[in-house]
């Protein structure tokens, strides 16, 4: 038979397709094809089909959506068993939507249908979450009994990217915040005369509250994204299928070093942040002529131990969310264009989000702990 040959006969509800089933013949009967199962065809005999290609398989994809428009099944029968396996890779549920879950997406169903989906979706992220804090904790054991070595290399890496290269905008940020808040606090305060007080409420904010929680945000954008996309990226490379397949566990070869490096030097650059915020704010004091002796007197006799150490553990906790969300994010990522920055997005969002949970969660345990 020549190329392009194909022949279609119908017969009650029934269609027979005979020939070649190449681009060009599905072209030919494309029209007869979709009109039959408009009509209500719903069996195709492809017992004399002597050929197929992506062209076949496309004609069968319609023809799958114009039934499962209507409610109904399309069924191929005697199509060769190598036909059929080609047919198999073709999704028609991915290759076009169908017109019923359309119409189902409006009024009070699709409503209902949104909620179910967004509250599968939480779940199944959760989920994902706990299998893998399951999965760190497990790495850190076999890391700390000495069953897995820590890759000590990418440790110090991560340690450089994390702490040297980020030390610049947290010391830029914590300045910044310093100078503002001071002067806008003694700007108001003066008014009352208690400019005096603005050192107080400079280190307590900074040592409890702000210093932690503002080093922590500005590590979610930049090392958490960071993360996200590395990881992401070897995810869609499968590279992280090569390291399972060579036995070895994505957790401990690479979420480990990067989280025990993140853990290791975020309290130090909350203490440069704290100090370049008192910088701020002793210039804020002595320009309005109040002595730096002064203004260190008032930080440290306000300040107490407990302020500081509550501020290193909410840095300790914060660094971990920040980094293992990173993390976890890149391992989950789907393939496609989009799917790193996709990841990189979660990444920060999420880390932001548990960030500000768990604040709120160590403000009430400071509160009913009496600190």
């Amino acid at each position: 038979m020549a190329s392009g040959f194909i022949k279609l006969e119908k017969t009650g509800g029934s269609i027979k397709l005979s020939g070649r089933l190449d681009g060009e013949g599905a072209g030919k009967i494309w029209e007869q094809a979709r009109l039959a199962v408009s009509s209500g065809v719903s069996v195709v005999d492809c017992s004399a089909v002597d050929y197929m290609d992506g062209g076949g398989a496309s004609l069968f994809m319609m023809m799958k959506v114009g039934c499962r428009d209507r409610n109904a099944t399309l069924s191929i029968n005697g199509l060769d068993p190598e036909f059929s396996k080609f047919l198999e890779l073709f999704d028609v549920d991915k290759a076009a939507p169908s017109k019923i879950s359309e119409s189902g997406k409006t009024g009070l169903y699709g409503w209902i249908s949104s909620v179910g989906e967004s509250a599968q979706t939480v779940t199944k992220d959760m989920r994902a979450q706990v299998e893998f804090t399951g999965n760190c904790v497990f790495a850190f054991f076999d890391v700390a009994s000495g069953r897995r070595r820590l890759r000590w290399p990418d440790f110090w890496l991560t340690a450089e990217k994390v702490g040297a290269d980020g030390l610049p905008i947290i010391l830029l940020i914590g300045f910044l915040m310093g100078l503002i808040m001071s002067f806008q606090s003694a700007v108001s305060l003066r008014r009352f005369g208690g400019e005096i007080f603005v050192p107080n409420m400079l280190g307590l904010v900074m040592f409890r509250e702000l210093g932690p929680m503002v080093t922590a945000i500005l590590l979610a954008g930049r090392t958490g994204s960071a993360f996200a996309a590395e990881i992401g990226t070897m995810k869609v490379n499968e590279e992280l299928d090569a390291l399972n397949t060579m036995g070895l566990n994505p957790v401990s070869f690479l979420v480990v070093p990067r989280v025990i490096a993140t853990v290791f030097v975020t309290p130090l650059l909350t203490l440069f942040f704290n100090f370049m915020s008192l910088v701020g704010g002793a210039l804020v004091m002595m320009s309005m002529g109040y002595p730096l002796a002064t203004f260190c007197g008032r930080v440290f006799q306000n300040v107490q131990w407990m302020d500081f150490s509550g501020g290193m553990i909410k840095a300790v906790v914060f660094s971990f969310l920040v980094a293992g969300i990173g993390c976890q994010r890149g391992l989950v990522t789907k393939s496609g264009a989009s799917a790193v920055g996709d990841s990189a997005t979660s990444a920060v969002v999420s880390g932001i989000v548990l960030i500000a949970v768990f604040d709120g969660i160590f403000a009430v345990v400071f509160f009913m702990a009496g600190i």
